[in-house]
């Protein structure tokens, strides 16, 4: 039987007839989807009860049915009980609840987990937390003052970008004895999957509709996306009171290139009428994000010191022609 993991798997030369993926994440989704697409009976088996866990319901859902659109097949709220094989070659996987799925591969993408026993931090003065990573304060440094660490060994969001700018951070603070910070709130992050989805900052389903706003942009309405056949996806951002923006998720063709305005606007604090009032191009993936701040602009405007002075106008209107 063929085991693979997320690190091996494209060491493979042949196209696996039927193939399963342990794991509903965003590597076993987008894995899923690749292969289903070049022809690989595949199935998905995920613990949770919908796969893509980390993101919106919404998402989720999409990404799910997309997957089905794509013919594979998906377990969720499943794990699998044990495995046998009679050939050596090909194999089954029986679920917890008694049912069976055949496989010639199967992928194991449940997550990571730190390996450093054989590192001897501990005589270096370095400590560990209780899951294994390395323990840094907010520079990088770690406990033994001379040593600083970055990437998926800290703990902090397992992505190349993140790993790339707190590689920066800690080559900076180590080699020019400066103190600048790691970014640890946002982080952007996306699932290559057709369509994509792309989040950062506050996600809608931590928003307090007591403090936040939750505006969505249904890429029905999108011209770029109407035009290419491609509408399903939507962008939804969370702003507080003063209409800044906190964070997002869209979803939808080019998501991840989208996502990077956004990120920029949960960094400096951007409020949704700059974003409206800066220029976008059209028809553009982008445009939704605008339409989504021009759509929140308008509510404040219905609600605020404007609404009122138009009102007002409108009853002196009204009581001056009801004299004539």
């Amino acid at each position: 039987m063929h085991f693979r993991t997320s690190e091996d798997f494209w060491e493979l030369t042949e196209l696996p007839e039927r193939l399963v993926v342990l794991g509903g994440g965003a590597i076993g989704c987008v894995l899923e989807q690749a292969m289903a697409r070049l022809g690989s009976k595949v199935t998905i088996v995920h613990r949770g009860h919908r796969i893509l866990p980390k993101e919106d319901e919404d998402a989720s859902r999409i990404i799910h049915d997309a997957l089905i659109r794509d013919g594979a097949t998906v377990h969720t709220g499943r794990t699998g009980a044990s495995i046998s094989s009679n050939d050596g070659q090909s194999g089954v996987l029986t679920l917890d609840d008694g049912s069976t799925v055949g496989f010639d591969v199967i992928v194991a993408a449940l997550g990571r987990e730190p390996h450093v026993d054989a590192l001897g931090l501990d005589r270096a003065g370095v400590r560990t937390d209780a899951d294994g990573y390395v323990t840094v304060d907010a520079t990088l440094r770690t406990t033994n003052p001379r040593i600083w660490a970055a990437g998926d060994i800290t703990g902090l969001p397992k992505f190349t970008h993140t790993a790339g700018v707190n590689g920066s951070v800690a080559a900076t603070n180590a080699i020019l004895g400066l103190r600048r910070k790691a970014e640890t709130r946002v982080i952007p992050r996306v699932t290559f999957t057709a369509p994509e989805v792309a989040a950062v900052g506050l996600a809608p389903s931590e928003a307090d509709e007591r403090i936040h706003r939750v505006v969505s942009w249904d890429h029905a309405h999108s011209d770029r996306a109407v035009a290419e056949a491609d509408i399903d996806g939507y962008t939804r951002i969370v702003v507080d009171r003063r209409g800044r923006i906190l964070g997002g998720t869209i979803v939808g063709p080019r998501a991840g290139e989208t996502v990077g305005e956004l990120t920029l606007a949960v960094k400096a604090g951007l409020s949704t009428s700059t974003v409206a009032g800066a220029s976008h191009p059209y028809p553009t993936f982008n445009d939704p994000l605008w339409n989504t701040a021009v759509a929140d602009v308008r509510h404040r405007l219905g609600r605020g010191a404007i609404a009122v002075a138009i009102r007002i106008l409108r009853r002196v209107r009204t009581a001056v022609v009801g004299r004539r």
